[in-house]
């Protein structure tokens, strides 16, 4: 299969600069109640082709523009990303890092309860699909712990399942010297409710030798930059609604699955 073509050269719009959290000290969060967005993402295979940390850049990418529209009516920050979670369905692969799911119910758990100390609200942007299970968990017991938190998915519009044309075409617009574009190669392409039999009981590797779910042919950087700004825009929309459902979920529900990533780790 022939590479994905380089994006054609342009100039990306400019953005607000984003405030993070790891650029402030102390004083600067004195007398202050903020948002936090906490970016959850995985280090797990993407194919031959897409770096171990796609999912958490595509989180902390969302979170970061959503955070730049909504600067001025809303104190916003965006924390570090938490890059380890559960990605036991990848484990057949090298490089993939996976704290399972009872290590990860917990960790955000000890995050809220730790950062409510300060911030007013936390919203978990969670980029990895199979997180759902121990965040969902997480975040619901923290609610009932009277705490204001919730959790969004980056669930793309007609996204593919893993390391297609989905994640590719965002990566291209993200960071395009990573993606290994010689490299990229297409897996089964039968929607992931069909394989998911075969997901669960003989992992990712066992469906797919190169660990691509989805077709990579014809991404490109233009529609990354659309999908993600979309994602944004539907991100800064449901935290200004602030509508949080008994899951925990921010912004009413789609009409389509919510993990887009295949499997259910460990």
């Amino acid at each position: 299969m022939a590479p994905p073509p380089a994006p054609v050269a342009r100039a990306w719009p400019r953005r607000r600069t984003t405030a993070r959290l790891a650029d402030l000290t102390w004083p600067d969060l004195d007398d202050r109640r903020p948002l936090v967005l906490l970016p959850l993402g995985s280090c797990e295979q993407h194919g031959p082709h897409l770096p171990l940390d796609t999912d958490t850049a595509v989180a902390s990418a969302v979170a970061e523009r959503a955070a730049a529209r909504l600067h001025g009516p809303l104190d916003v920050l965006v924390a570090p990303p938490q890059m380890y979670a559960a990605s036991g369905e990848h484990e057949g692969f090298p490089g993939t890092v996976s704290v399972g799911h009872t290590a990860l119910r917990l960790l955000v758990t000890e995050i809220g309860r730790s950062m409510l100390r300060w911030a007013g609200r936390l919203l978990v942007v969670n980029g990895h699909g199979s997180n759902l299970t121990s965040l969902s968990a997480a975040v619901v017991g923290l609610r009932e712990e009277e705490r204001d938190v919730a959790w969004w998915p980056c669930a793309p519009e007609a996204s593919d399942a893993h390391a297609g044309r989905t994640e590719t075409s965002m990566m291209l617009r993200l960071r395009h010297p990573a993606v290994r574009g010689e490299r990229a190669v297409a897996g089964p392409t039968d929607p992931v409710h069909l394989l998911m039999d075969r997901l669960v009981t003989e992992s990712v590797r066992g469906v797919s030798p190169s660990g691509v779910l989805g077709d990579p042919s014809g991404a490109r950087a233009s529609e990354g930059e659309r999908l993600l700004d979309r994602m944004a825009d539907r991100l800064a929309e449901d935290i200004r609604a602030w509508r949080v459902s008994e899951r925990g979920r921010l912004g009413l529900p789609e009409r389509r699955p919510l993990i887009a990533h295949a499997g259910g780790g460990r």
